[in-house]
């Protein structure tokens, strides 16, 4: 019998329940340790937990090592487990402090052997899988336009982030950074790479330190304009905010594809007033319909199997690249060509 993947964590914050449950129900995965700063946050996990990265990659010897820190330790992390030959390595986004940081990691990675991966989830969100299964059957058409309209209702008053990540106010550069790049990412997965960027950001609470509101236009290949509407102060229609934190529009010229808050995707015919139900309401309990989870059980079947491996540290690149266009667009207030 094959020995099940021996996967070592580093992080304990609010987000790492989400990793430590997934590779739990995994049933070629075996979690040997964790560590953090915060030692009573790793006690809490209820995972052996070792006081230093060293001491626990040393002890444990892990197939995978999760990272999910903040960006200000991902070098260090990733240069610490690269010297100690880990073979595979899952950071966190948003991925390291700059391009130049995240393209060093890249060829630092490339040199040890390792497979370098960024947990960048939401494209592995059900409700866009679906999204792109119906674009490649061609079902609305020729794609023209897509909307996503941010709208998690966290952001308002002096305690907004607070209660669940308080760094999210002493963040210079925020809705873009540390959120929109989600749409980045998944923007590229529909539709490929942008060819330019127009951004208009702005602050609306003055608690926190960035951006918290604003619109982003991706000019796409083909004619595909996309448009990111985010505004962290205003709700959408959800018995969970956080489940997709807002709504899509997919619009073709055979037809439209629908994305609520409650993870239902429908369908509608050009000229039709009925729709079809693609993709029921979202059940899972926990965050983003279990994308956490999916990412993970991909990772696995590629290290298992040898299937393709999607947000390779290399390509995600290009979403950093992005990313830094859409603030110099804002900055100037002009189109990015990229």
């Amino acid at each position: 019998m094959t020995p099940p993947l021996r996967v070592a964590g580093v992080g304990a914050g609010y987000f790492s329940q989400f990793h430590y449950g997934s590779w739990a129900r995994l049933e070629e995965v075996e979690i040997v340790g964790v560590t953090d700063l915060n030692g009573q946050a790793a006690q809490a996990t209820g995972l052996p937990v070792f006081s230093t990265l060293n001491e626990m990659i040393d002890r444990t010897a892990p197939d995978i090592l999760d990272i999910i820190v903040p960006p200000e330790a991902h070098a260090a992390t990733i240069k610490a487990a690269l010297a100690h030959r880990v073979p595979t390595i899952i950071c966190q986004k948003p991925f390291c402090l700059s391009l130049a940081e995240a393209k060093e990691m890249v060829t630092a990675a490339g040199r040890a052997g390792t497979t370098l991966i960024v947990h960048e989830n939401f494209r592995f969100m059900p409700w866009y899988r679906a999204i792109k299964s119906e674009l490649d059957a061609g079902t609305i058409g020729q794609v023209l336009q897509a909307t996503f309209r941010l709208r998690p209702g966290d952001g308002q008053g002096p305690r907004a982030y607070l209660d669940r990540q308080p760094y999210f106010q002493a963040m210079p550069r925020f809705l873009v950074h540390e959120t929109a790049v989600h749409w980045i990412d998944t923007f590229r997965f529909l539709f490929g790479d942008p060819q330019a960027v127009y951004a208009d950001l702005r602050r609306l609470n003055p608690a926190i330190s960035g951006e918290d509101a604003g619109f982003i236009l991706f000019d796409h290949p083909e004619d595909v304009r996309a448009v990111f509407d985010g505004n962290r102060h205003l709700d959408h229609a959800s018995d969970n905010l956080r489940r997709t934190m807002g709504e899509a529009l997919v619009e073709g010229t055979q037809g439209t594809l629908r994305l609520s808050g409650t993870g239902q995707l429908d369908r509608r015919a050009f000229g039709a007033t009925d729709t079809v139900t693609v993709l029921p309401a979202d059940t899972w309990e926990g965050f983003g319909g279990d994308c956490v989870h999916a990412l993970q059980s991909h990772v696995v079947a590629h290290l298992r199997r040898q299937t393709p491996l999607e947000n390779q540290a290399r390509a995600y690149c290009e979403v950093i690249r992005i990313k830094d266009a859409i603030y110099r667009s804002a900055a100037s207030n002009t189109k990015v060509t990229l």
